[in-house]
Order: C-alpha cells, then structure tokens, then sequence
C-alpha cells in the first residue's frame, strides 16, 4: 500500500475485475473530495446527507452532464448504484436555416469516434441529420451534428439520448480491500477507512523522523561537550597514544557514549571556527524544537489530526480545480416522445 496525503480512490476512482470480484469507482473532484474527509474526521457522526453538501456527486475528468437523482444517493450510501451521464451539448443556428446540435464534452470513457458514427447505426433511423462532422482544434472538443431544415432539435436529441451514447450509465461498484479483505462500501465508510490509514502512516512516519531526530540530537549533544570544553577536548586527543585511547579518555572524562566520543574524533578541524560552532548550536536548538513537535504529535490525537488536515488541504490549494462535470436535473419527461420509425422509402410492386 502507497500512502497518499489525499482520498487517491475517491480522486481518481478505480475500475478492474479480479476472480469473483470487480470494481467501478468514478472519480470525484479533489476540492470536494478532500472536504468531505475533513468534514468526517471533524465530524465523525456527520450524515450522508452532510457529506452530500460538500461532496454532491462524482466528477468526471472529460465533463460532461450527470442527472441528479436518487441513484447519485443510493450509489453513495450503499456503494452500488447507476448513474446517468450525458455529452454536453447545445443548439446553434447553421446556414442555410438549418440548425446545429454542437457536442463539446462527451461521457466519461466514450470516444469522440463513437459519436461522430451516429448515422451508421442502423438501430436508428434518423432522417432528420443532414451531416455529421468533426470541428475539433486544439481549443477543444467540438463534434456537430447538423439537421435538415425544420427539424426539431429536441426531438433529434431524444432519440440520440436513448439509442447513442450521447448518454450512458455508468454502473457504481464501489469495492475496496478493507482490513485485508474486499468490502463493498459507502462514501462514509470509505472517507473513515481512509482517514485511518492516514493515521497510521503519519503515525509510522512521526516515529521515524522521531527516532531519526533523537540519534542526531545524540551526536550534536556530544559535539556541544567538546564544543564547551575545546581546549580541554583537544589536549586530551593531543596527548594520546592512539584513536583508541582516545576515545576512552573522552568517554570517562565527560560521560560520553561510544557514538558521541567517535563523533568528536571524526569532527573537522574547520567546524572548530566561530561560524561552525554558532552553526552547531543552532542546529541542536532546532533538533530540540523538532523532537519536541514530534512527540508532541505522537502523545495527542488533535496535533495529529491537525498534520493530516493540514496536509491535505495543501494538496487542495495547489492542485485542486472547480468541477467539470455538471449536475443537471432529470427533464427525460419534458423531451419530445419519438416513435423510432424506418425512413420512408419509394417502393415498387412486381407483378409476376
């Protein structure tokens, strides 16, 4: 497992099947989806529907129109659920009084091609497209689909709605390994699955840096002897016979361990100058302050919570972005009913 100082899953989302097993995760806004951790490790109690507040709905990279309705909750609550995603499209007047469908964001994981191939489907007839055609630049996605005169628009978009990919579904799963093992969950569930294992990565860092400090400030203690008693220091290795004798004369003549008198041994001769020396007590000052900051984040649950806070609303402010994909209301009942007819064709009758 990778520590990540954001909700990766929920960022990102997942999709792949295993033995008997599979996942479908959508993406989520990282602004949205580092709120709703926050909210929930203030909150522990907090309600789905508070969660909702900061966290509505999934959001997808290449945008898009996602229909707000109870399956967005369902998905969210019991980690399964079908959500109707829509290209972004609006209407625009052509030449020749004919008017334009112009496509500008398609559904997540939908070609452009699979678009601009409406009219070769044969499951639907639609007589009403004059043309299909791609304008995309380097500005942007722009496929247009251009109708012959006196054709509703709307009437065209319904049908393309149910019989296109112009609108899919996009089917939730949300399973995780959770504690070893593959559990099927919600967006609480999985937001307080995260938050704990933050806790316990910056729990195992903390000790680290920890440790790491403590053996530094060890060296810097022993060098800060020598440093107070540099004459005396200095006679005491002159004098010796050997590196060995030395040592043994630091150790029992200041209380030093083995690490602290190799230390001063294996110290230049240029850290003896005024500047290296101010420079060596600075240092073991801020060793002290960093000890200090570390315990003090192993012995309190709240600077703990604090440091995850923190870091993920760094990640936040610099990498997060408004969304893309737009919720929209169901208006399915306000479009145009379309019987999906064959286009009339000229016939003839054989008299034998």
């Amino acid at each position: 497992m990778l520590p990540s100082r954001y909700p990766h899953l929920l960022v990102n989302g997942a999709s792949g099947i295993a033995v008997g097993l599979a996942t479908n995760i959508p993406p989520h806004n990282l602004k949205e989806a580092v709120d709703a951790a926050i909210l929930v490790m203030d909150k522990p109690e907090a309600t789905l529907e508070e969660i909702m507040k900061v966290l509505p709905a999934p959001d997808f990279p290449t945008g898009g129109r996602l229909i707000r309705n109870d399956e967005i909750r369902a998905a969210y609550e019991t980690g399964r659920g079908k959500l109707t995603l829509r290209a972004k499209v609006h209407i625009e007047d052509g030449a020749a009084g004919r008017k334009l469908i112009v496509i500008t964001e398609v559904p997540y994981q939908i070609p452009k091609a699979a678009i601009l191939k409406l009219s070769e489907e044969r499951k639907v007839q639609l007589s009403g497209i004059y043309d299909i055609r791609d304008e995309s630049d380097r500005t942007g996605l722009r496929a247009v689909i251009e109708l012959k005169r006196d054709v509703d628009p709307m009437a065209i978009l319904s049908v393309l709605y149910k019989y296109s990919d112009l609108q899919i579904t996009f089917g939730v799963n949300m399973v995780a390994i959770a504690e070893g093992r593959p559990v099927q969950m919600g967006v609480k569930a999985m937001l307080t699955y995260y938050i704990e294992h933050q806790k316990r990565v910056v729990t195992r860092r903390t000790k680290y840096e920890l440790e790491q400090a403590q053996a530094r400030e060890h060296i810097l203690a022993g060098l800060m002897v020598a440093v107070n008693h540099l004459d005396e220091v200095i006679a005491l290795i002159r004098k010796s016979k050997s590196p060995k004798e030395a040592k043994e004369q630091l150790i029992a003549r200041f209380g030093l361990t083995d690490i602290q008198a190799q230390a001063i041994l294996d110290m230049r001769l240029q850290r003896l100058t005024g500047l290296e020396i101010e420079a060596l007590r600075r240092e073991y000052a801020a060793i002290l302050k960093t000890i200090a900051r570390l315990e003090g984040i192993l012995k309190s649950e709240k600077k703990l919570d604090d440091v995850i806070r923190q870091e993920m609303t760094e990640i936040r402010d610099r990498y997060g972005d408004e969304r893309r994909t737009e919720l929209i209301e169901d208006d399915s009942a306000t479009l145009p009913v379309v019987e999906n007819k064959p286009a009339a064709e000229d016939t003839a009758i054989l008299r034998l």
